[in-house]
């Protein structure tokens, strides 16, 4: 056998490009250098100028899936950082720098876990690995890029397993069986800009606005479902963009952002919104405009072999009992449900998208050992 791939050493060279979505910087080549070497067929499914990677070893099935992104998000304020946010410093038992968390740790881990497989006790059957630079960003030619390459190409998954950071607290503590929806819906109230000294020869636009965005922000849609939390929505921002206090704006805009469960569906929470749009129209005679974006439905990988094969790998790796959750906020696991069966597991991720952004060396070393235990009992070895 040769010596096991260490996760620490590609996590770093990984962090290292600084691939603030949708840039790659050479993340994405320096992960195939790894896999190619390994024997893995590596294919660019690059789509809209973002880079995306197809990576599979064998030619038969059945095939394990595992998934990632290695684009990241803006580091924010770089003097607030103690360390090199692209520095990949290692310092305290811990990995800094932007993606130590979210994720390209995990794609390090996978890869090192499923080369190391195919290295040392090859499977009866294929090992695919799906990595995008296309995951913080508007996620329309990442994952979805590589899933239209795969339908015109024959290629397949069975199964699939996302590394994304799911665990709250402890590591091993939480899976991800699925996620809620997510739309988000821009509004523009539309009236007649005036003096706010004679404000019955103008058409004030923000009452009506304000009066529905209190409808909208104080609407109980369901209190959870049996694998869901309950459906929210919240107020992100409201605009007007008046410097001055005598006068009355032209329009005001809002936009909320709605996290759904499976008593719903986008259509049906856009057509809700629509009807109490219509009505404040009709009471306030301002026109209001709305644009929706779906970037999600909800969905649900019922508990069964999948969850029972990573949970069972987490226990007996971390001595912590996962539970099966559908919390937090969406992921490509969404694009992936239609596909085959998915699950998420990953490290914690109390500092995904935070200033000096990090992961504690074991747990890194723990998730390959998690990452390679699923594989083991997949293709039973």
């Amino acid at each position: 056998m040769t010596a096991p791939l260490d996760p620490v050493a590609l996590s770093v060279e990984l962090i290292r490009r600084p691939s603030v979505t949708p840039a790659d910087e050479g993340a994405i080549d320096a992960l195939a250098a790894h896999l190619a070497a390994a024997g893995f067929v590596c294919t660019r499914a690059d789509r809209g100028g973002i880079a995306n990677l197809h990576a599979r070893w064998g030619v038969s099935g059945p095939v394990f899936g595992f998934a990632g992104h290695t684009d990241v998000v803006p580091v924010g304020d770089a003097g607030a950082w103690v360390h090199d946010p692209f520095g990949g410093e290692i310092a305290d038992g811990m990995i800094w720098g932007r993606g130590a968390t979210d994720m390209k740790t995990a794609v390090a881990a996978f890869a090192a876990a499923a080369i190391d497989l195919v290295r040392d006790t090859p499977p009866d059957g294929s090992i695919a690995l799906l990595i995008t630079g296309d995951e913080e960003g508007e996620a329309d030619h990442g994952t979805r890029a590589i899933l239209d390459w795969m339908q015109s190409a024959g290629e397949r998954l069975d199964v699939c397993v996302v590394g994304e950071p799911t665990c709250p607290e402890i590591f091993g503590d939480m899976i991800k069986i699925g996620r809620r929806g997510s739309l988000t819906v821009r509004l523009i109230a539309r009236g007649v800009q005036g003096h706010a000294a004679y404000p019955h020869r103008a058409k004030n636009p923000l009452p009506a606005l304000a009066r529905l965005l209190v409808r909208l922000a104080g609407h109980e849609f369901d209190r959870g479902t049996a694998h869901f939390d309950a459906t929210t929505l919240a107020i992100t921002t409201i605009d007007v963009g008046n410097p001055a206090t005598n006068v009355i704006p032209a329009e005001g805009r809002a936009t909320v952002n709605i996290r759904f469960n499976d008593a719903h569906s986008g259509a049906s929470i856009i057509e809700w919104i629509e009807a109490q749009l219509r009505e404040i129209e009709a009471f306030s005679g301002i026109a209001i405009e709305m644009a929706a974006r779906i970037s999600g439905e909800s969905f649900i990988t019922e508990p069964g072999a999948l969850s029972a094969l990573v949970a069972a790998a987490v226990e007996a790796e971390t001595g912590v009992v996962p539970a099966l959750s559908t919390s937090g906020g969406t992921s490509d696991a969404r694009f992936i449900r239609a596909h085959c069966p998915v699950v998420e597991f990953g490290l914690v991720g109390k500092t995904m998208h935070q200033v000096d952004e990090h992961a504690p060396i074991a747990q890194i070393h723990a998730l390959k050992a998690v990452y390679a235990r699923i594989l083991r009992g997949y293709f039973g070895i």
